[in-house]
């Protein structure tokens, strides 16, 4: 040290802190941006499939379809599933329960295949009234939380998002902001919780497998140096 330089005490201590600190949030910020870019991304394909009837390869109005609802609508769903996603392994920790049900890529994509494929069903499939169709999207919803979750705050989480999303949906219905494409405003409505539970525990689990795949690499670099 040079002459006239005074060490603050506990300065040894404060770089390896602030380094860990910033690296943090700049994995939280990489893990936010690809939980974005996830719920963009799915949101187009979903709007494509509620809207496509009789779906072919690349029909001629794909395009359009595909920008057919509210600009604002894909964004609105990557910030939803960027905040759902960090949620998830938030609240884990914060109840001192990490997830371990089948935590690896090969799981989490069955589960995008299945949420995928509810949606499906739902546009595709028809069902003789809003009950029948209620309580299969029901079902299949809570399948699906059983087969890739199975945590008692996964489930309480995705209940209060499938809440939360179709409030918020209604009310931007009612003042005119959005508008369903279907007619039937029931038929719509009774599957829309569902939807929204199933795609809760969806990117639920991406984001704790990201948070995951994050921590590994932290200790592989840890465990180097």
């Amino acid at each position: 040290m040079a002459e006239g330089e005074t060490e603050l005490p506990g300065s040894k201590k404060c770089g390896p802190y602030i380094s860990s600190v910033t690296s943090q949030s700049v994995n939280l910020m990489i893990r936010g941006i690809v939980l974005f870019l996830i719920g963009v991304f799915l949101a187009l394909v979903l709007n494509l499939l509620q809207i496509q009837r009789n779906v072919t390869l690349f029909p001629p109005d794909v395009i359009a379809s595909i920008f057919s609802s509210a600009w604002w609508v894909p964004p609105c769903c990557g910030t939803a599933s960027a905040v759902i996603g960090l949620l998830y392994p938030c609240i884990d920790r914060h109840l001192g329960e990490p997830h371990k049900f089948k935590r690896e890529w090969s799981s989490v994509m069955r589960c995008v295949a299945v949420f995928v494929g509810i949606n499906h069903a739902s546009a595709k499939v028809d069902f003789d009234n809003n009950i029948q169709l209620s309580l299969t999207l029901a079902a299949l919803s809570i399948g699906l939380w059983w087969t890739f979750d199975r945590s008692r705050s996964g489930f309480g989480l995705g209940v209060g998002i499938a809440f939360l999303a179709t409030v918020v949906t209604q009310l931007l219905v009612y003042n005119g902001v959005y508008q369903y494409t279907s007619p039937d405003f029931l038929y719509v409505r009774s599957w829309l919780p569902c939807i929204f539970f199933a795609g809760g525990i969806t990117m639920g689990n991406i984001g704790r497998q990201l948070a995951m795949y994050e921590c590994k690499v932290i200790a592989e670099k840890s465990h180097q140096e």
